[in-house]
């Protein structure tokens, strides 16, 4: 039994977590059209079914991933929402499959289909790829550029002020505070949109106070399935990445007990649920990682007092309310620094797995990758089509299986996305 003490420390510690998840998990629905109210349930919801899958011994906080937010955008032009939601649910079950693959197969099979190489362009292009969305937004027009939605001038004040708080608070603010730079910058980026008249009270003031969170419920499109599964791949990759950090952190191996293949499968169900109910879809969160690190919360409770609390938040409509209101201009300008900062990991990536470029098979594999990632390129046309993180998640470990290359004693494991991820932390601390 816990005390007391213990009971209200923990509950307070998982508060503290979801706070620091808050920024980034409100964002992908606020910038994909989904309902932050929703975001937060499904959040909850799949933070709790990844820890029954896991036997809750991983202290890990799931939610919104950003490695969709470019496939959701085109899917919802395209098909609708409701058609989306479908083709995400589908990507979660790619996600739990490739839970059962690396079960039977070992480790080592997720290395020899993604390593670095693979990894590293593939996590460059959901940032850059995404570039144009944040400056249309931060010059204040919609996230294609279609239509303006505030002066320039104005949006331009208002953006670079967000931006401006947000890198501040990255670079020079201590403890927790640092694992929260996109809060400062929506709080600052809000004032000064305020004093602007950028602001609307309006939807807050004819908001309930509590609500059942707007629930989309998935329809079944086979074209909005087969250019959603794909993009799988990409949040597969984050998440190797995050449980050898976490297992670091915390001295124990993950990998092994209760192994990848549970924590695969565990994170492919929470997206099945999100899609759903409606949600984005979850992956784990390197933020609260890295407030793991620096609070040393090891005990997996905390995360399911902050799972909880993401559900209950889900019903204040209040709240949901006063998401809505953020401008466009203040996400456009923290969607800079967070779209640029994703793009650096896998340049990152590359690097510290010493990925040697002068060679032309790794240079074809990264070029190929790059370009058609981010150039746009499509392939199909008609009733389907691969383009974006889908098609250029494709081509790299396409590329990467079927060019020879050099024969290697180095063993068929993690061990360079493990060197990539101790680095990191050693650089964090």
């Amino acid at each position: 039994m816990l005390s007391t003490d213990s009971f209200l420390k923990s509950m307070l510690s998982g508060a503290q977590m979801l706070f620091v998840a808050f920024g980034a998990l409100v964002l992908v629905p606020l910038l994909t059209g989904l309902n932050p109210s929703v975001a937060l349930f499904t959040a909850g919801v799949g933070t709790l079914l990844f820890q029954w899958v896991t036997h809750r011994s991983v202290p890990i906080f799931l939610a919104s991933s950003f490695a969709f937010i470019a496939p959701i955008l085109y899917s919802t032009q395209t098909w609708g929402v409701s058609d989306t939601l479908g083709g995400l649910m589908a990507a979660g079950v790619v996600y739990m499959l490739l839970g059962v693959f690396v079960k039977f197969n070992g480790v080592g099979f997720l290395h020899r289909l993604m390593p670095p190489l693979v990894t590293g362009p593939v996590i460059m292009v959901i940032g850059l790829g995404l570039a144009p969305v944040a400056v249309n937004m931060a010059l204040g027009k919609t996230g294609d550029g279609s239509a303006e939605l505030f002066p320039y001038v104005d949006a331009l004040i208002v953006s670079m002020s967000a931006l401006l708080a947000t890198l501040l608070a990255a670079v020079f603010a201590r403890g927790v505070f640092r694992l929260i730079p996109i809060l400062f910058g929506v709080a600052v980026g809000m004032i000064v949109a305020a004093s602007m008249g950028m602001v609307s009270t309006a939807p807050i003031g004819e908001a309930s106070w509590f609500a059942v969170p707007d629930f989309v419920f998935p329809t079944f499109n086979w074209q909005a399935i087969l250019f959603m599964i794909p993009v799988a791949i990409a949040p597969a990759i984050e998440h190797v990445g995050d449980i050898l950090a976490i297992s670091n952190i915390t001295n124990k191996d993950f990998i092994k007990k209760p192994g990848l293949h549970r924590t695969l499968f565990g994170d492919g169900l929470a997206t099945f649920a999100a899609g759903a109910f409606g949600g984005p879809p979850n992956t784990t969160y390197s933020e609260v990682t890295g407030a793991v690190m620096l609070t040393k919360a090891f005990n997996p409770i905390v995360m399911t007092w902050a799972a909880i609390f993401a559900i209950l938040l889900a019903w204040v409509s209040k709240f949901g309310a006063v998401l809505q209101t953020i401008p466009t201009p203040v996400m456009g300008g923290i969607m800079i620094l967070l779209f640029g900062s994703i793009a650096t990991v896998g340049l990152n990536t590359l690097i510290k797995a010493r990925v040697d470029l002068a060679q032309s098979r790794n240079l074809v594999i990264v070029a190929t990758t790059l370009v058609f990632g981010i150039g746009g390129m499509t392939v199909g046309n008609g009733e389907f089509s691969l383009q974006g993180i889908s098609l250029c998640g494709i081509v790299a470990i396409f590329l990467n299986t079927v060019l020879p290359e050099e024969k290697s004693n180095t063993p068929s494991d993690l061990h360079e996305e493990k060197a990539v991820v101790d680095d990191l932390i050693d650089h964090a601390r």
